[in-house]
């Protein structure tokens, strides 16, 4: 009886093993362009108030994935809970405060502080040094710092520059492109020389737009103690001088350069608000390789709103997001079926991408599933829409497909079968090319997973102009008929990494960003 009891098992288990990826591409036919399209007119809504990470319509949107993954029988892929949490981060200003020779000076009206450079305390200083436009550019000359001592002492100066240097170079404030006449340069270049605080004389006063009181939401707490840094009238500037007078930019650009008697106050108190954000996470366990894992993700997440507009997000990325579910209710319906995967598969939506990729990051440094029994993942960022700028006749019948020639020789061979099998669409490596301009390889959550060295497949439609990043990104603008399809294929694509024998390859060497 034992005997038959073990042979009995043995036939199952060979049973189970002997399942291909034929046996799931057959229920691609869940992933639908209905489907697809009510899922997204729920994502995509104005209730969701555009999913901007760690606010409510964030988390509306991630409850309703969530919602999603109980009801196609997905168990919870953190434990006991669908979501991955993580810290996310917030400073306000609640207090805030400037004098000058015992005058006080109103918010707005004559001065502000950046939230990313100042820092809290009540700071006095007796007298400030006036350094012209605060500049040190050595390829020109340029060094408004000659014989002035400034260190551990408030340094007062002009934004802009005499010789028209532009305040920002092209490239913007990044690197080497940075010029010494931007605010952040000349901040920095007051750092070095040792001062204890910088005010910017600025014409832009009374402001006409209310400087916010809550900043950026970052995720890494900020070690740097900051530096004591406002914006001022030339009202403060004037008094700081000792003039009876109100002078203008012309006059105070004209004033000797050194030190000047001025009774300066700043009081500023600056507190960290802990938000909170979070990855969605479903799976479907696998049979003889469940220790083995192969995750499908996007971004859940968008720009939110700005007053009363709502960024959608449609494209970006409401169709990355309901295709991760669409695939996942086709995989469910198959596992109902007593056709399971023979690899774990991991759903992951994640936020805070549009941010730097944070929930991913998070993910990928907080790894719930081993990422070296990670097979691979197939990331979706945008394929519901027609790339603008692709004014060729197959505009309607393809897909780029970025990281195929990374990390793994497996990836071309399987994805270019599983597209002759489903939906033969023209897969577009261009975003591949070294020389992209674009550097979408960097760009998504997929490169939280190769820079670990998990091989990725990265699906998208290319769009960078139109309604990228606008308002305008809505759910009548996308073509589910091409969508579907795209879908489709990439389901095909899970199916045969999900059953094949072995894990992929990884065997070329990853590719890591020029700075």
């Amino acid at each position: 009886m034992k005997k038959l009891i073990w042979i009995f098992l043995l036939l199952v288990s060979n049973l189970v093993i002997a399942q291909t990826a034929e046996d799931l591409t057959k229920f691609g036919t869940v992933i639908t362009q209905l489907g697809l399209k009510e899922k997204l007119s729920i994502v995509a809504s104005a209730e969701m108030e555009g999913r901007e990470t760690a606010t409510p319509g964030q988390k509306k949107a991630a409850a309703y994935i969530e919602a999603q993954f109980k009801k196609m029988g997905l168990k919870p892929g953190n434990g006991d809970s669908y979501q991955q949490l993580y810290p996310v981060y917030m400073d306000a200003i609640s207090e805030k405060k400037l004098s000058v020779n015992g005058r006080s000076f109103e918010w707005d009206k004559d001065f502000s502080f950046s939230l990313q450079s100042i820092s809290n305390g009540d700071f006095k200083f007796s007298n400030a040094v006036f350094a012209g436009y605060g500049i040190v550019d050595s390829s020109k000359g340029i060094n408004d710092y000659a014989n002035l001592d400034v260190k551990g002492k408030l340094v007062v100066i002009l934004e802009g520059s005499a010789t028209g240097i532009p305040a920002m170079a092209a490239g913007g404030n990044r690197g080497m492109n940075m010029s010494p006449s931007s605010s952040i340069a000349k901040m920095r270049t007051a750092m070095a020389k040792g001062a204890a605080a910088l005010f910017v004389i600025s014409a832009d006063f009374p402001r006409k737009v209310a400087t916010p009181l809550k900043g950026n939401m970052y995720v890494k707490p900020n070690s740097n103690p900051g530096f004591t840094m406002a914006n001022v009238s030339v009202e403060i500037a004037s008094a700081m001088t000792g003039s009876t007078k109100v002078l203008s930019i012309a006059d105070l650009a004209g004033i000797a350069k050194g030190v000047y008697t001025a009774a300066t106050n700043v009081v500023a108190n600056k507190v960290t608000e802990n938000l909170e954000s979070s990855n969605v996470i479903g799976i479907i366990p696998g049979t003889d390789k469940k220790d083995e894992y192969l995750f499908l993700t996007s971004h859940y997440d968008h720009l939110g709103k700005r007053g009363d507009v709502i960024y959608y997000g449609a494209d970006d990325d409401g169709s990355g997001t309901v295709s991760v579910m669409q695939i996942a209710e086709a995989f469910a319906a198959a596992a109902k079926k007593g056709k399971h995967p023979r690899r774990t598969l991991v759903f992951m939506t994640v936020s805070g991408e549009e941010k730097g990729l944070w929930g991913s990051e998070y993910y990928s440094e907080h790894p719930i599933f081993p990422l070296d029994k990670t097979t691979v993942d197939l990331n979706i960022d945008m394929v519901g829409r027609v790339d603008t700028e692709r004014l060729t006749a197959d505009s309607l019948n393809y897909v780029y497909v970025i990281g195929h020639d990374k990390l793994s020789t497996d990836l071309p061979i399987i994805n270019e079968a599983a597209n002759k099998a489903s939906s033969n669409i023209i897969l577009d490596y261009k975003f591949d090319d070294p020389n992209d301009k674009n550097r979408i390889y960097y760009r998504s959550d997929h490169y939280n997973f190769a820079r670990k060295g998990v091989p990725v497949l990265f699906y998208y439609d290319g769009m960078l102009q139109s309604d990228y990043h606008k308002p305008t990104d809505t759910i009548e603008k996308i073509n589910f008929d091409l969508m579907q399809r795209r879908v489709l294929m990439i389901y095909y694509t899970a199916c045969e990494m999900a059953q094949r024998e072995n894990m992929l390859k990884r065997d070329l060497k990853l590719t890591m960003p020029s700075r």
